[in-house]
């Protein structure tokens, strides 16, 4: 059996006040291309389909149709909710939506139907996981977890560290295993000693949400999605990365999907499929504006963040023939030598915890401590 891992489309994300959708539905369009070439049968999108609770229609209408191309004539598509995207709201379709080979686990308890007599078929299935088979009579058993925290899974506070918690959410999706069959767990979860990127949100409240590598089964691949970097850690806990670059401090990522082979149930053959579509975020640094009306319209087809390392403030002028010069300038740094250097921070750019600081310091006068700071991103991370 032939598996994609993908995640963190961000459906409707933009850049600054560029608008991205054109590029996010070509890069999910290769995407379909890539399983039809490589004869994919299963996909597993880790979560982030959306950037916001409430995405606009458009977002919602490429979501839908991307998936409905996804699964094809025969193909099962697994889709976990992250923390951008609301579980209830992405689930309210799964009655319709398992029909078609695609299977939903948001907020609500979902248990799939068996004996859909697709090419790629659901024989059992339980709360949290399900378990497909080919027409070769090849299986694949996926524990599939949602965006964990408590309010998600209405429970009550309880004694228990994070780690413990997601430890036994894990557990509960394993309840089904069978050992013939190769081993998947789909989630979308911070893991100690991942890197992360401008373009996230606070993911770790000062570690206080990541989860260790040992709390996977040692058997399975480990498909998640949250970093939007591609990377890999321990043995088999692999991020896909997101679709494209999101933010500037990734320029020098390249993007991709992850495809694996099953046989029995082993795990074998993974790989890495780049992804070519959408623009490139490009950093550039200048020691003077006539270097970077030179330097600039070569990179013409890119969103730029260009330094400049000035002897005098830009003027309006130069500001204007700087931002001729390329369409796809969005950030502007200047450093003037001799004086006091002040950067500009867009405040859609800021981290909850660097606004809530800034907030902080307007009303009181002082510095939030760390413990007040993390008691904010806890709640705020329990109401998304």
């Amino acid at each position: 059996m032939v598996v994609l891992h993908t995640s963190d489309w961000h459906i409707g994300k933009r850049l600054m006040d560029r608008e991205r959708i054109g590029e996010q539905i070509q890069a999910l369009d290769e995407i379909v291309s890539i399983c039809d070439n490589e004869r994919v049968e299963v996909v597993l999108v880790a979560g982030d389909v959306f950037d916001t609770y409430l995405p606009p229609a458009e977002a919602e209408e490429v979501f839908y149709s991307t998936v409905k191309k996804l699964s094809g004539n025969g193909r099962a598509v697994v889709i976990v909710s992250g923390n951008h995207d609301d579980g209830v709201r992405v689930s309210a379709a799964v009655s319709i939506a398992e029909e078609q080979g695609i299977y939903v686990y948001g907020n609500r308890p979902f248990i799939a139907k068996t004996g859909n007599e697709r090419s790629v078929n659901v024989i059992k299935s339980g709360e949290g996981y399900l378990l497909l088979e080919n027409q070769a009579g090849e299986k694949l058993y996926i524990n599939a977890l949602p965006y964990p925290n408590e309010a998600r899974f209405k429970e009550e506070k309880t004694d228990e560290s994070y780690p413990e918690k997601v430890a036994r959410w894990i557990g509960r999706g394993e309840s089904g295993y069978e050992e013939d069959a190769a081993h998947v767990v789909l989630s979308h979860l911070f893991v100690a000693g991942g890197k992360t990127s401008e373009s996230e949100r606070d993911i770790d409240l000062g570690g206080a949400r990541a989860v260790p590598v040992r709390l996977f089964p040692e058997n399975a691949y480990v498909a998640l999605g949250h970093l939007h970097r591609k990377q890999k850690l321990g043995e088999s806990v692999y991020y896909s990365g997101s679709i494209l670059q999101y933010s500037f401090d990734e320029a020098n990522t390249q993007k991709c999907v992850i495809v694996f082979d099953t046989e029995g149930n082993k795990i074998k053959n993974i790989r890495d499929i780049p992804l070519t579509c959408g623009k490139k975020l490009v950093r550039l640094e200048c020691n003077s504006v006539s270097d970077a009306l030179m330097l600039l319209p070569q990179y013409s087809q890119s969103y730029v963040e260009l330094t400049l390392h000035l002897d005098a403030p830009l003027s309006t002028v130069e500001t204007q023939a700087l931002a001729a010069a390329n369409g796809g300038l969005v950030s502007l740094i200047t450093l003037v030598a001799g004086g006091e250097t002040t950067e500009f921070v867009c405040r859609s750019r800021m981290s909850a915890s660097e606004l809530f600081s800034q907030y902080y310091q307007s009303v009181y006068g002082t510095d939030a401590d760390g413990a007040l700071t993390e008691a904010f991103l806890s709640l705020l991370s329990e109401e998304s």
